[in-house]
């Protein structure tokens, strides 16, 4: 231990990001993992959402409500997996799974004549990959980590969704023309085989170097075992599951508040002009977070406690509502935007996985897909339809639905620090 105190990286990251020195390399092999990970997903993303271009917005709409059932459906299996999958084994096989489908999907599209059915298979299944990958990931990251030190860490490993976030979207923007977009479909999956040395590496350091070995009671080699489908009897049943996936749906609806605001405020300009604000929006929003994830959350967490963490971003999004009611100018909305999704990648998100450090294995991995892939398609699909309802159906404009807006953000900060208190119980009590 002391030659790894006198290392200098180690002492620089312990300074910057309170990262001790047996967590060091635990620390960057799982941001090196979420960094990969992202990239390929980044690299999925625009192949799938350039076909989306080429049909209705009816039939996209039935492919958001079929995406909601699939994902349902792939939870529940994820569920069987779970239970009866050696542990070991259970995250790997998850991702060699997901990089075998869209091998499979380059082999088809490459060899059919009318790729219609192909394309929209497609578009649903990276839907579906979308939040499936980064929900096992946390899984595995609160297997792996215990309270405290998920405290001062997830920020930093979150940080690294944002690297990933500038990577990945750069090879299509740059290679899709050359390669052509099939192509990158292999280079995705190539990707996704990378990171499982990582996971086993990280299993060897959760005993060697994190000392956290007695975390779960169920050994590396057995599968976890029960009801395939306690997933979602855990989520219906348990009040502290409910409460994290109410915080979820809440979310889900000011996203799609401030994310339908802003697509109307941005009507009038020209495609060009859009695009700017759009991709000037995303540099703001991964530098921030990337500076946020690795030099403030860390430290928030420590010296205020988990309630006003979780609860912070959703106070910040309350009062910038409540400003675009009464001013409801552009810029505000821009800045709304960088602020909602710069704060959930460095603060909200690392925060809601710390939840999970609370809860044992078996809830981990058959309850948390349900709260984030099904709760979250749920929310996204209903608080949609609630802001068409209010501007198409009532007719409000932008200041009334951001008051509407204003009142879901407060109710969204209430339940982050019920969760909070919940979180920071001295008896671990979860019932």
């Amino acid at each position: 231990m002391p030659e790894s105190n006198s290392n200098p990286v180690s002492k620089f990251l312990k300074a910057a990001s309170q990262i001790e020195a047996n967590e060091v390399k635990a620390t960057l092999s799982a941001f090196l993992f979420v960094v990969i990970l992202m990239s390929a997903y980044y690299i999925l993303r625009p192949v799938r959402d350039a076909m989306a271009s080429d049909w209705t917005d009816a039939e996209v709409s039935w492919l958001w409500t079929l995406n909601f059932f699939i994902s349902t459906a792939v939870v529940a299996v994820y569920g069987i997996a779970v239970s009866r999958f050696r542990f070991q084994l259970l995250v790997p096989a998850m991702y060699g799974f997901f990089a075998l489908t869209f091998v499979v999907f380059y082999v088809v599209a490459s060899s059919s004549g009318d790729r219609t059915l192909i394309d929209k298979s497609f578009y649903v299944w990276v839907s579906v990959f979308s939040l499936f990958h980064i929900s096992v990931f946390w899984s595995f990251m609160s297997d792996l980590f215990n309270k405290e030190q998920a405290g001062r860490l997830f920020s930093i490993i979150a940080a690294g969704a944002s690297v990933g976030g500038l990577i990945g979207p750069s090879i299509p923007s740059f290679f899709s023309e050359s390669l052509g977009t099939d192509n990158l479909m292999l280079i995705a999956s190539v990707m996704l085989l990378i990171p499982i040395p990582i996971i086993f590496y990280l299993q060897a350091l959760k005993s060697t170097d994190l000392h956290n070995a007695d975390l779960s009671p169920n050994t590396a080699g057995a599968a976890i075992g029960g009801n395939p489908f306690a997933g979602f009897k855990l989520f219906f049943s348990n009040p502290y599951l409910l409460g994290i996936g109410l915080f979820i749906f809440l979310y889900t609806g000011i996203s799609s508040f401030v994310y339908f605001e802003l697509k109307n405020l941005l009507a009038d300009l020209s495609r060009a002009e859009r695009t700017a604000v759009w991709a000037q929006m995303d540099l703001a929003v991964n530098t921030l977070s990337l500076a946020t994830g690795l030099f403030a959350t860390g430290r928030i967490v420590s010296k205020f406690g988990m309630p006003v963490t979780i609860a912070l971003v959703p106070v910040l999004i309350c009062v910038g509502l409540i400003v675009i009611a009464i001013s409801p100018l552009m810029a505000v909305v821009v800045g709304l935007q960088i602020i909602r999704r710069a704060g959930n990648y460095a603060v909200t998100r690392p925060a809601r996985e710390m939840l999970f450090t609370r809860v044992d294995r078996e809830t981990r991995f058959k309850a948390k897909p349900v709260i984030d892939i099904v709760a979250y398609r749920g929310g996204d699909t209903l608080m949609a339809w609630l802001f068409t309802g209010l501007t198409q159906g009532l007719g409000l404009g932008l200041a009334a639905v951001a008051i509407v807006g204003a009142g879901i953000a407060a109710l969204w900060a209430i339940v982050g620090i019920y969760l909070g208190r919940w979180f920071e119980r001295e008896d671990g009590s979860l019932d």
